[in-house]
């Protein structure tokens, strides 16, 4: 069995503006078919959980309809539903600023960039760009170097 490391970056949104909402699905989906890559939780207390608090949406209810293996398309379409139609743009505005302004402490940067081959000269600090070198570094370990 595949354990799939998820390359969607946290800074991609889907139409309906929602940033991470799309590696949430990604994971959640890998999950259900038992291919996520164990270093990963499915839903978990960063971004993830960010995410469904940041829209209103239950945890349990949206692991009840991830279990239907909902397209991208579906995923947004079922939570709309569950928004009486709309998402809150002011909402959507503070999560994905949270998001976008989250920094990892020094240690974790350091571990990160250290794993990646990077050197830390200050530059990346943003979760965001270091949990993509993470995901890369992992993804190249794993499926690249061997």
């Amino acid at each position: 069995m595949s354990n799939t490391i998820p390359l969607v970056s946290s800074g991609v949104a889907g139409p309906l503006g929602v940033l991470h909402l799309p590696r949430l699905w990604e994971k959640v989906s890998l999950d259900q078919v038992g291919k996520l890559h164990p270093d990963y939780p499915a839903i978990g207390a960063g971004y993830d959980s960010m995410v469904l608090d940041g829209i209103g949406i239950d945890k349990d209810a949206f692991v009840e309809f991830m279990k239907s293996k909902p397209s991208y398309v579906q995923l947004e379409a079922w939570i709309l539903e569950q928004k009486g139609g709309t998402l809150d743009a002011v909402a959507v505005s503070e999560l994905n600023s949270a998001i976008t302004g989250y920094l990892h402490d020094d240690a974790t940067r350091a571990e990160i960039l250290a794993a990646a081959g990077r050197a830390d000269d200050g530059s990346i600090k943003d979760a965001i760009n270091l949990n993509n070198l993470d995901d890369w570094a992992a993804f190249h370990k794993q499926e690249i170097a061997g």
